[in-house]
């Protein structure tokens, strides 16, 4: 399978490259100076600005995919940028996904992200969470088979392989004080995911817990 990652030079595109063996992965990087961390990965380094891409340029970078995982981020701060990348240049990708035929796409969100998400107007979290829930709305209407990756607060943990599922996206969800997930476990969760055409329009919202990651998948 060809696989294009969107930010994939990011925390969790990065243990995830060397979990995609067998897979034809394309890594998506604004920065060249990042084509050797990626290579060395296991990935193919593809230097494109998604930020400033138009939806045609886009088709065109996605022509040949059979699957694209958005995980990329602005990273929060600049709230202009914010909207720029993680619902604009998202939502794109999606469009032009559907335009190159890809099919299959596979969206790292947060967990609570929805659109009644309940975040104040005045916290810094809101014109995120305002991006991912539009972002995430776009891709439910459309025609691509999605599956949205909902994990809580991150940690750089060692992967523990074990998650627990708190959620699929039609609750109120809060991630309880304390609990955190590895980035380690959302690249297996993500992995786990490219193969489990099943998991087609569903929403997994979780932590680190006791349940098998590869369990999860089969039955979320």
């Amino acid at each position: 399978m060809r696989i294009a990652i969107v930010g994939g030079h990011g925390k969790i595109a990065m243990l995830l490259h060397p979990l995609l063996g067998g897979h034809d992965v394309g890594a998506v990087i604004r920065n060249p100076d990042q084509s050797q961390d990626v290579t060395e990965a296991g990935a193919t380094p593809v230097v494109a600005d998604v930020g400033s891409m138009d939806t045609d340029e886009m088709t065109t970078l996605l022509e040949g995919y059979d699957l694209v995982i958005w995980s990329a981020g602005a990273g929060g701060g600049d709230p202009e940028r914010t909207v720029a990348v993680d619902r604009d240049a998202a939502i794109r990708t999606m469009d032009a996904a559907e335009r190159a035929g890809v099919g299959r796409y596979l969206m790292v969100s947060y967990l609570g992200a929805r659109e009644d998400h309940g975040v104040p107007e005045d916290n810094a979290f809101f014109t995120y969470a305002e991006s991912k829930a539009a972002a995430d709305a776009h891709l439910r209407a459309s025609g691509l088979d999605w599956t949205i990756i909902a994990p809580g607060a991150l940690s750089l943990d060692e992967p523990t392989g074990r998650i627990e599922v708190l959620g699929d996206g039609t609750g109120d969800v809060q991630t309880p004080e304390g609990r955190q997930v590895s980035r380690a476990d959302v690249a297996a969760v993500l992995a786990a995911a490219v193969d489990r055409t099943d998991l087609s329009g569903r929403m997994i919202e979780f932590l680190n817990g006791d349940t098998p990651i590869d369990a999860v998948a089969r039955t979320a």
